[in-house]
């Protein structure tokens, strides 16, 4: 997967009103509103420091872990 298509797809979780997505606070999260990094951004950071990780299997966990029952 290429970084626009995690993108995309993270962007699509959060958009759906079926799935548990929050911001996190983050003290270097200075450029976002009340310094909170929002949903995509933190699983694309995780991401990108975990290089090794298969994105579409981690975007398929997350997805069974967020949903709203």
């Amino acid at each position: 997967m290429t970084v626009e298509e995690i993108t995309e797809k993270l962007q699509a979780l959060q958009d759906d009103p079926a799935m548990h997505t929050t911001s996190m606070y983050s003290p270097t999260a200075a450029q976002w509103p009340g310094s909170r990094l929002p949903f995509v951004e933190i699983h694309l950071a995780y991401l990108r420091n975990h290089k090794t990780v298969n994105p579409s299997q981690y975007i398929s966990n997350l997805e069974l872990m967020i949903k709203k029952n």
